[in-house]
């Protein structure tokens, strides 16, 4: 239990890192980006089998972390898009 969520953690930094280096502008800093990396996870974890997407890199690692960066970056341009329609 205590293994998955340092897991989750990690994989979340690191996905929601990168999608913040793609994303330019949104800024939430180390722990914005874990959220970010976790529910862009989640996002694509849901998102990516309604449309019938399947990710295959041999699954592990590797695979969570880009199915976690592809969610994230749809995360963070859904956030940028609302935040400049508020502006």
């Amino acid at each position: 239990m205590l293994t998955a969520i340092i897991i989750a953690l990690v994989v979340g930094a690191i996905a929601g890192w990168l999608a913040g280096l793609v994303v330019q502008g949104t800024g939430f800093g180390l722990i914005g980006d874990i959220v970010v990396g976790i529910l862009g996870a989640l996002l694509a974890g849901f998102l990516f089998p309604a449309l019938g997407i399947t990710l295959t890199l041999g699954g592990g690692l590797l695979g969570t972390i880009l199915l976690a960066f592809i969610g994230a970056v749809i995360l963070l341009v859904i956030v940028k898009v609302i935040k400049g329609l508020a502006a």
